[in-house]
């Protein structure tokens, strides 16, 4: 069959869009105009659509809403897949119970974010296990998670959250809403309107939709002016692909690619396709490691881990946006190499590495030898990222500390990732992973030398911070200044004896 996308229950032709046209662009070129262009760099939300996707948590065969930024993904990539865009969740005469919260409760007012805050809120309609809350699984006062917004359990996703200001009665989790933004409303009608929302009906089609598949990855072949954009069958198709064009375009979720195509207007030859390829989308726990499959996404990887490792599970909220993290993965973020990506000074503390794949073989290499430059890594252009491996048992006390301009949806000034073993009163290891203040992400050595082997105590801790507040180059840009980002350092590390000053006496 022509390529093809099931848009709303009726197929449409995919046309001649090759590697550039965004899902966006082409739902709007074909009529689907509740979808809108606000920033073209995933961070408001007005294009939010649904999509069909495998739930990795709900067993074979379940399909999972998921809500994504239309304007990053390229329409090619959904090739036989189905999305369901604002119009069809209801109608005048028939409106969506999302719908209809949103209008009795005064959510929507000039209207033109409302489509995408209608789709981002019928993907937290649809979750699974969406549950009313449990009064008895609020944090503790003084616990990891109390007052940051986040009930128990630590994965936002789980059921049985708390009714607070960030989760409604009914199981709501507002955070499902983040990346959607908002100019006029104040944002209280939308949040009520997401906690007046009751459970899905017999008779709601999506509902009953999430029991059967979603649809299987097409191996995908389109060229257009010159451009084109392949989805390879499997590993080694998408591996024979890259020794023949090295220079070739790889895209999982496309959360900085597509930013390049809209703003910079970069584009491709060749844009290939890794994100549904089966061998980069395995998970496995094994008795000493875990392994992530780089095109899982990080929504994906959320859910699997399931809290088994705290420091991603600390990582995760403070990633962009609910959006970007159900299309964006780990793979995506380190193959950037950017200095100021949010996981690599995560994985950095984790004493992570990185499986290799190329036509040739696999290699692993650890992650802390990945980077040698400013968006430079050892990974040759005939290779790409399969797997990621966290060594186990996780350090048992971590924090990511993220420093940006805004809470959520932003881009850090600096990112500080601990894991930290206390034996004794002793730190018997601790391994400290930094963003954002040299031209890639390092591992705080100096820090940590000046800290393994002594005692958790205050007095040295302030010695050390001295230490941490030397490491890296910072530079001054329009996000901090150099002597910003050394203060946040030194102040980062007092934090985290404080937040944690108790492992020293319980180990």
């Amino acid at each position: 069959m022509e390529p093809h996308i099931v848009v709303n229950g009726r197929t449409r032709p995919l046309g001649e869009v090759g590697g550039h046209t965004t899902l966006l662009e082409w739902l709007r070129g074909t009529g689907y105009t509740g979808c809108k262009e606000g920033c073209a760099e995933g961070e408001c939300g007005a294009c939010a659509v649904l999509v069909a996707r495998p739930d990795t948590n709900g067993g074979a065969g379940t399909t999972r809403w998921t809500a994504i930024n239309a304007c990053l993904v390229p329409a090619a990539g959904f090739d036989a897949q189905e999305v369901v865009t604002s119009e069809g969740l209801g109608d005048p005469q028939g409106m969506h119970p999302v719908q209809e919260q949103m209008a009795v409760r005064g959510g929507s007012q000039c209207g033109y974010c409302t489509p995408g805050f209608i789709c981002s809120m019928a993907a937290e309609y649809y979750r699974p296990d969406r549950s009313p809350a449990d009064a008895t699984s609020v944090a503790a006062e003084g616990e990891p998670g109390a007052g940051n917004g986040h009930a128990r359990p630590a994965d936002p996703d789980a059921p049985g959250h708390a009714a607070d200001h960030e989760h409604g009665p009914n199981g709501f989790d507002l955070h499902a809403l983040s990346g959607n933004l908002c100019r006029c409303t104040g944002y209280r009608p939308i949040r009520d309107a997401a906690y007046a929302l009751g459970s899905p009906d017999g008779s709601d089609a999506l509902a009953a939709r999430r029991s059967e598949p979603a649809p299987a990855p097409a191996p995908t072949v389109i060229t257009t002016g010159g451009t084109a954009y392949r989805r390879p069958a499997d590993l080694a198709q998408a591996v024979d692909l890259l020794a023949r064009h090295p220079d070739a375009r790889l895209v999982a979720g496309s959360t900085d690619w597509g930013v390049e195509l809209n703003i910079r207007h970069a584009r491709a030859d060749l844009t290939v396709a890794l994100d549904r390829v089966a061998e980069l989308r395995t998970f496995s726990v094994e008795p000493d490691r875990i392994e992530i499959g780089a095109a899982l996404t990080l929504s994906e990887v959320e859910r699997l881990l399931d809290g088994r490792v705290p420091l991603l599970a600390e990582m995760f909220p403070q990633f962009a946006s609910r959006l970007i993290r159900n299309g964006a993965t780990l793979g995506g973020n380190l193959g950037t190499g950017s200095p100021i990506g949010d996981s690599p000074p995560a994985l950095l503390a984790l004493d992570t590495s990185l499986v290799l794949a190329s036509a040739s073989g696999e290699r692993t290499v650890p992650l802390r030898e990945y980077f040698t430059g400013y968006r430079k890594t050892v990974k040759r252009p005939d290779e790409l990222i399969k797997t990621i491996v966290v060594p186990t048992p996780v350090a048992p006390v971590a924090a990511f500390h993220k420093i940006a301009k805004r809470r959520f949806d932003d881009i850090s000034s600096v990112a500080i990732a601990f894991a930290l073993t206390v034996e004794g009163g002793m730190i018997a290891d601790i391994k400290i992973g930094l963003g954002g203040v040299a031209a890639m992400p390092i591992r705080a050595t100096a820090t940590e030398a000046a800290l393994i082997g002594r005692s958790w105590t205050p007095k040295v801790i302030a010695e050390a911070s001295r230490v941490l507040a030397g490491e890296g180059t910072p530079i001054s840009d329009h996000r901090a200044s150099a002597a910003y980002r050394t203060a946040m350092l030194g102040t980062s590390l007092r934090k985290f004896h404080a937040q944690n000053a108790k492992a020293g006496a319980s180990a």
